[in-house]
């Protein structure tokens, strides 16, 4: 096993940090819950660090800076930049580097954290083996020339460990003695980061692997609910497909108001106080008819299935030719130039979904035994 290992290409810093602090998680914060227990100051502050930070990530290096789809006043900008580097994923200009270039080269070779090279690579293989030197950041010259990234790219581990580690510290001390603070670093500081950075590996990961693909299926990108939940909204990852910056407006303006964003949530919230301006978003008319192609495509793929039976075969085929005339009927609206109405769009989207449940009911259809 080892043999095999490439030793030489081995990130000894980043894989001493990852492996470590989860040690740590599982075997001192176990220790110190059996000696010391642990109590609502300890959980609340946990929850306090892992939304701070959670929320910087998203809101921050994900949306505001990698995407550029909002402007942001200082005060969030600086928010996210100091807890962003807490997150222990290093600083805004690396982590927007390597995110661009993700989204311009999904699935394949310049991919940072391609899937096609496995779960365990996409998930945190990438980093324990990265190649040195660091890319030439060509793809974040706007973000170079921003003072505050500049910073704290060049600051970004003093920053880390002292919001990271020495923050929950202190404010543990400062509540309740060295008992309070040790339980403070091992809990908000060390459990947090590596319950964070896991679920931030997972939409590299996981949202590659499982879920939804209800926009396109052109790459590997996925739709999870539950790594929504985790993430604060990142788990609705498919419409990633479409365009390298237009995901957050995907999400803003997103057609289906039940899907969970707590991101989108709070830029509403932030709008209102003025903290937020100039969002970009993407009409809800394109997120629509991206979802209507997809439909279509997957209903020819199923209907050139050799093992239909003749009756499901008809079935498809009758939901296949009712979506292309809806389809039809709306270029020829689209062609004069009529006005869109949320009905309109409503409609629409019904019919999709009717023909996403005949997709459904025919696959089951074909794995019942005969």
């Amino acid at each position: 096993m080892f043999p095999q290992i490439p030793f030489h290409r081995v990130n000894w810093l980043v894989s001493s940090f990852l492996i470590g602090t989860l040690f740590l998680s599982v075997t001192a914060v176990p220790l110190y819950l059996c000696f010391f227990g642990i109590d609502g100051f300890q959980i609340a502050l946990f929850f306090a660090m892992l939304g701070a930070c959670g929320f910087s990530i998203t809101l921050g290096y994900h949306r505001l800076f990698s995407h550029l789809t909002f402007q942001a006043h200082w005060i969030v900008r600086f928010f996210t930049v100091i807890f962003g580097a807490g997150a222990f994923e290093h600083s805004v200009l690396l982590w927007s580097c390597e995110h661009r270039s993700h989204h311009k080269h999904v699935d394949h070779d310049d991919d940072p954290y391609c899937i096609t090279k496995g779960l365990f690579y996409a998930h945190m293989g990438w980093l324990l083996f990265k190649l040195k030197p660091l890319p030439p950041f060509d793809n974040v010259a706007d973000l170079k020339k921003d003072p505050l990234l500049v910073w704290q790219d060049r600051y970004i581990h003093l920053i880390a460990v002292l919001v990271a580690f020495v923050l929950p510290a202190s404010i543990g001390f400062v509540w309740g003695g060295w008992k309070a603070a040790l339980g403070a670093f091992l809990i908000a500081g060390v459990l947090r980061v590596v319950v964070l950075q896991h679920c931030t590996f997972c939409i590299n990961s996981l949202c590659h692997y499982i879920g939804a693909q209800p926009y396109s299926s052109k790459c590997s990108a996925r739709d999870s609910w539950l790594l929504a939940l985790l993430t604060f909204g990142e788990g609705y990852h498919n419409y990633l497909a479409d365009s390298e910056r237009s995901l957050l407006a995907a999400y803003v303006a997103r057609f289906n108001a039940r899907d969970f964003d707590a991101i989108r949530a709070m830029l509403a919230d932030e709008v209102q106080l003025d903290l937020v301006s100039k969002l970009r978003r993407v009409p809800t008319e394109k997120i629509v008819l991206a979802e209507l192609a997809e439909a279509q495509r997957r209903l020819e793929a199923t209907l050139a299935h050799p093992g239909l039976t003749e009756a499901t075969a008809t079935y498809i085929a009758n939901v296949y030719h009712s979506l292309r005339e809806t389809a039809q009927q709306w270029t020829q609206r689209k062609a004069g130039q009529l006005e869109v109405t949320h009905e309109m769009l409503t409609n629409l989207r019904n019919e999709i979904r009717f023909a996403t449940n005949a997709l459904r009911l025919s696959s089951l259809r074909r794995r019942q035994p005969s």
